[in-house]
């Protein structure tokens, strides 16, 4: 999975951000700026076993882990505060008793095809901006 990114310059800065996840930070060069996405996102999912990259693109950049499911997990937790629901208004939200399958999406124990990530992020907010593309 891929996650979008913007990047613009602003006077002597280069501001890069990911709406979906809440990160925004900036750098004195683009490079800079590139370096600073990478480390705010490896420090927000906190795991070793994970790698993150991001890659600069002509409308911006997108940033890519692997294993992809720890950056799956990350957004649909991030989705999930910003609506304010728990794990248990999720579960039922998608029909199900326990909240323990959804929780495997947020841990990054599971990866959701996309159609089921669709599902996900409707159940997190109907009305979402956010727009799965493949």
């Amino acid at each position: 999975m891929r996650i979008h990114g913007t990047i613009e310059r602003e006077g002597k800065w280069w501001a890069m951000a990911i709406p979906s996840l809440g990160v925004f930070t900036q750098g004195r060069t683009r490079s800079e700026a590139q370096a600073m996405v990478k480390d705010a996102v490896e420090v927000l999912l906190n795991r070793q076993d994970v790698s993150v990259r991001v890659e600069l693109a002509e409308d911006g950049f997108t940033v890519v882990t692997d294993p992809p499911a720890a950056l799956v997990g990350f957004l649909l937790r991030c989705r999930r505060e910003v609506a304010g629901l728990t794990l248990a208004e999720v579960a039922k939200r998608l029909g199900q008793s326990s909240p323990n399958a959804y929780a495997r999406y947020e841990q990054g124990r599971a990866m959701p095809g996309i159609e089921q990530l669709d599902r996900l992020l409707l159940a997190l907010d109907p009305h979402r901006g956010l727009v799965l593309s493949v």
